[in-house]
């Protein structure tokens, strides 16, 4: 059994194929060679009459997916050119538009932690399963990077200013926020799961549900949409910071807080990507533009800076630069949406380079 294969744990049962990412110790954080193994299954399966239905899970207790190996790319920025990154993050991205069109059921277990690029390998699946114990975000304004991995197509799909609200802050929720985002589609109680699993082996996916699906814990989102709608929907992250930090709601106040210990650069070019989003229409071409965000992000210093403080040296204590969101021009964001050329990802076709209105 070869590095990647343990990594990536397949087996059929019944008409269901199964995939576990199985690399528990590091949260089944997301290598390119899991990327690969799990592609390649997904395209023998497709035409293989005898799978009906595609199940992702991740082993171990903790959750599904904690994101990308961020180690790896912090390593190869800093001491490679980058292509590494560049190669993993172009077959991520085909791998998230390759689940958002699998024409079969794709049942995705989001148990426990599923961030970053664990949303991309479940939350484009047609069938997205959280349970009490989910925690999901997108987190990366944290490490000086912006959500990926079709992240921003989803979240500038959720109701009102929610997506924004998440994006900038990264914040984690839980299985009624998430069904209220749109980023799940039933919950079911942690204790059902293997029972789920099994019955998936014989049963079609609607039936194995109405078996075990049942009521989320109450989420927070819902009781904040009057200030989160109010205040994001305000055209620069200055003027969002401002508006929270002039309400009268102190969760507002207390977001505002949190907006400004983030990447001032990556607030204003996630902000800009997700307000894009929601004109390109595809996900294929939200890709395109995320690749191209991502590969700019990888020549900054707040990416580095960002994985340094959270990851490697774990200080919590990152010096961004620049430091504020006053000093991050119109031209420095401008730049993460440039044209890559031939090296665009192209997955919307050879128009995928075309400007959006802003």
């Amino acid at each position: 059994m070869t590095g990647a294969e343990a990594s990536v744990l397949l087996h059929r049962t019944g008409r269901a194929a199964h995939i576990t990412l199985n690399r528990p110790k590091a949260l089944n954080a997301l290598s390119h060679e899991m990327v690969l193994r799990i592609a390649e299954a997904l395209t023998e399966w497709e035409d293989d009459p005898a799978v009906d239905t595609v199940v992702i899970t991740g082993a171990g207790a903790r959750g599904l997916c904690a994101g990308g190996d961020i180690r790896t790319i912090h390593h190869d920025a800093r001491t490679g050119d980058g292509t590494a990154s560049t190669a993993f993050w172009r077959d991520e991205y085909r791998l998230n538009a390759h689940i958002a069109r699998y024409p079969k059921p794709c049942v995705a277990v989001m148990d426990g932690i599923v961030m970053g690029g664990g949303v991309g390998v479940s939350a484009h699946g047609s069938v997205r399963i959280v349970t009490e114990r989910s925690r999901i975000a997108m987190p990366e304004t944290g490490i000086g990077f912006v959500p990926d991995v079709g992240g921003t197509y989803l979240l500038a799909l959720v109701p009102g200013e929610l997506g924004t609200h998440l994006a900038l802050t990264g914040s984690q929720i839980g299985a009624d926020d998430a069904l209220l985002c749109g980023l799940a589609d039933h919950c079911v109680p942690a204790d059902q799961l293997r029972r789920l699993v099994a019955d998936l082996a014989d049963l079609p996916v609607h039936e194995a549900l109405t078996r075990h699906v049942g009521p989320a814990p109450e989420g927070n989102l819902a009781g904040h949409r009057e200030w989160i709608d109010a205040c994001y929907a305000a055209d620069t992250v200055e003027e969002i910071v401002q508006r929270l930090l002039a309400h009268g709601d102190p969760a507002a106040k207390e977001t505002a807080e949190t907006l400004l210990t983030k990447s001032p650069t990556a607030l204003k070019v996630a902000l800009k990507a997700l307000r894009r989003a929601r004109h390109l229409g595809a996900l294929e071409r939200v890709l395109d533009q995320e690749y191209r965000v991502s590969c700019a992000a990888l020549a900054t210093h707040d990416l580095l800076e960002g994985i340094r403080a959270q990851v490697i040296d774990k200080d919590r204590d990152p010096h961004w630069d620049p430091a504020t969101l006053a000093e991050v021009t119109d031209a420095d964001v401008a730049r993460f949406f440039t044209s890559l050329g031939e090296r665009e990802l192209g997955l919307a076709g050879p128009d995928t380079a075309q400007e959006v209105a802003w």
